[in-house]
């Protein structure tokens, strides 16, 4: 039983990751207004509603790599070079 709940506890943190990531990425890029302009509006809201998506499990997103994505909200939330990732819009 004690797995099973740190599976779950798991999840729960990177379905949190996901989610503050996509509220950083509204807020450093996606309202034009910040001191980042290295992005555009639109495309920062795409990202934001893709780890969004990811975190809710949507079935058009199971073919996107998770970890991928769990990383590249690590970087963003962490402000560490996210434009390394594959994931970064080019």
């Amino acid at each position: 039983m004690e797995t099973f709940n740190s599976q779950r506890d798991l999840h729960e943190a990177q379905r949190s990751l996901l989610l503050d990531a996509a509220a950083v990425m509204r807020r450093r890029y996606g309202r034009g207004i910040g001191l980042d302009h290295s992005m555009s509006p639109t495309t920062a809201e795409r990202l934001a509603t893709v780890f969004e998506g990811i975190a809710r499990a949507e079935p058009a997103l199971d073919k996107a790599d998770r970890n991928e994505a769990i990383a590249l909200a690590h970087r963003l939330v962490d402000d560490d070079h996210p434009e390394h990732s594959r994931m970064w819009p080019a």
